[in-house]
This record gives structure tokens, C-alpha cells and sequence, in this order.
């Protein structure tokens, strides 16, 4: 019986295992087609790109973004945003279907450098 229960909750916990990224938890990054399928009251569907992508729109510095996001300026949006946080592409895919993925990028221009580090990557939603 008790390797049952131990079985069960590492299986729990691995189902919802995220790392504890606020931003993932909170559905930034999730393909959408307007601004009522994302996840929270208050984000909006950054419709440019296929697939659209779920997140916080004009944001002014990182520290407005949940953690595990950043603040981006890209010429490419129509505002800034904040983006997830990815160190693979994996990462920007979770809330994503395979046809509309995410990539990983390190060239996108974040508005600042939370907690004083270097430009981690953030997840770019793939080009109409």
C-alpha cells in the first residue's frame, strides 16, 4: 500500500511539474486567437503571429511580468509584452500546439534585466 501512495504522488507531481514558473502557471506563452482564450482576466493575444500568444501587453519594465517572463520591445509587436523565460524550445511549448510552436530566441530587445543578470532567452511566437 505505501509504495502505491508514493507511486501516485510523484506520478501527481510530475504531471503538473513546471518548475515553479508563475509565468507558465498563469498560461503566458498560450497559442490564442483573441484576447477572451487566454488564461487570465487582463492578458491579451498578441495576434500578429501565427497561433497568437497569450501574455501581459504594455508592460514597462520586468518586475510588471509574472515570474518566469520578461518584458520585450520588439519592433515586430504592436507593443510590448511580456514573453516567457526559455533556455530550450521546450520551454515556449507547453501551452502550444506542435503547429504553431514557439522558438527560443536571444534576439528579441527586453526592456530590462531582471535581478541585475544577462538577457536570458524568451520564447517568439512563430511569423503569420
Amino acid at each position: 500500500m505505501d509504495r502505491v501512495v508514493v507511486v501516485l504522488l510523484v506520478s501527481f507531481g510530475a504531471a503538473g511539474c513546471d518548475n515553479g514558473n508563475s509565468a507558465v502557471e498563469r498560461g503566458i506563452g498560450a497559442a490564442c486567437a483573441d484576447n477572451s482564450e487566454c488564461q487570465e482576466a487582463g492578458q491579451a493575444c498578441l495576434t500578429e503571429f501565427r497561433g497568437g500568444m497569450c501574455g501581459i501587453a504594455d508592460c514597462t519594465s520586468s518586475s510588471q511580468c509574472p515570474s518566469g517572463s520578461v518584458c520585450v520591445a520588439d519592433p515586430d509587436f504592436s507593443r510590448n509584452f511580456c514573453l516567457l523565460v526559455c533556455q530550450v524550445k521546450a520551454d515556449c511549448n507547453v501551452h502550444r500546439p506542435v503547429e504553431v510552436e514557439a522558438n527560443c530566441s536571444s534576439t528579441l530587445n527586453q526592456i530590462d534585466v531582471p535581478d541585475g543578470g544577462t538577457d536570458p532567452k524568451v520564447c517568439r511566437p512563430p511569423n503569420s
